[in-house]
């Protein structure tokens, strides 16, 4: 698969996906926009549910529910139909606003903790999305369906801050 690769040849769109262990992949890619911006946009419900299902996946996000500070939780449900809806959902390990995010996957056994870190520099923001599984088995199984659909999420991404201005997200 394309994650295999520890050289962290950056993708067409400048991601960089790295598996820096058996248990730890890392990706990192450049936004253009401010960290308070980009911050925003990972923990404001209503533009996080803009942007995190691939499109392509024709999975919707039904709904989206974050109390984003250190030892809050999050909920996130995906589907067509409420009733039978996938939800992923965990806790907020770290808060550092418009720097630092560090959550749980709690939906399974399985789940990585993942750590999201904004270096903005002038006016864009390197992003580095760090996940760590409990075994190298987590890590290989997390990968189905994760090759599209990351650099998916992240053009995505592009598109809603690219229309997000400072008042969008209260600067």
């Amino acid at each position: 698969m394309g994650y295999e690769k520890s050289d962290a040849t950056p993708t067409k769109s400048g991601m960089k996906v790295e598996r820096t262990s058996d248990r730890e992949l890392v990706v990192t890619r450049t936004f253009d926009a401010p960290a308070r911006i980009l911050f925003a946009a990972w923990t404001t419900p209503e533009l996080f549910m803009r942007w995190w299902a691939p499109r392509s996946s024709g999975v919707p996000i039904l709904s989206c529910e974050m109390d984003v500070r250190t030892g809050g939780g999050y909920r996130v449900e995906f589907g067509r139909d409420p009733a039978a809806a996938m939800a992923f959902y965990g806790k907020y390990l770290e808060v550092i606003p418009n720097a630092r995010l560090v959550w749980t996957n709690e939906e399974g056994a399985d789940g990585a903790v993942t750590t999201v870190t904004f270096g903005e520099t002038g006016d864009k923001t390197l992003l580095v999305l760090r996940e760590l599984y409990p075994s190298k088995e987590a890590l290989d199984e997390s990968f189905i369906g994760m090759e599209g659909g990351m650099p998916e999420q992240f053009e995505q991404l592009d598109a809603l801050l690219a229309t997000l201005g400072a008042d969008a997200v209260g600067a």
